[in-house]
C-alpha cells in the first residue's frame, strides 16, 4: 500500500505553533504537568515539542492525603528540563489566580 509520510509539496511554509511562548520567554511561568505535578521558575528557551527549559524552578509539593491539592510547601529544584510529553499546562504566574467554578453555581440553581 502507499507508504510514506508525505512531507506536503513544494517550498511549503514552516508551520506555526498555535503556542505563543515566545511572549512568556524570561518571564515567570507556572507549569503544570501530567500526574499533577506543578512547578513555577523562570522561562529559558522552549522547543517545538514544548520541552521546556525553566531557571530558578520551584516544585509545589502536593498534599499526601490528597494529591489534587497542592500545599504551601515548596522544593527548590534550580535549572530544569520539562519533557513537552509531561506538560499539560504553561501559563504567565502575572495574573494567576483563582475563580470560583461557574459550572458549580449552575448545578445548585437546578
Amino acid at each position: 500500500g502507499g507508504g510514506g509520510g508525505g512531507g506536503g509539496g513544494g517550498g511549503g511554509a514552516k508551520k506555526e505553533s498555535i503556542l505563543e511562548l515566545a511572549k512568556l520567554q524570561d518571564g515567570t511561568v507556572r507549569v503544570k504537568c501530567l500526574g499533577g505535578r506543578e512547578l513555577k521558575g523562570t522561562l529559558r528557551g522552549y522547543d517545538e515539542l514544548v520541552n521546556l527549559v525553566l531557571d530558578d524552578c520551584v516544585e509545589f509539593i502536593r498534599d499526601s492525603e490528597d494529591m489534587n491539592k497542592i500545599t504551601e510547601q515548596t522544593r527548590n529544584l534550580g535549572l530544569v528540563v520539562v519533557r513537552g510529553t509531561q506538560v499539560s499546562l504553561v501559563s504567565p504566574e502575572d495574573g494567576l489566580e483563582e475563580i470560583a467554578n461557574p459550572f458549580l453555581a449552575e448545578e445548585a440553581d437546578e
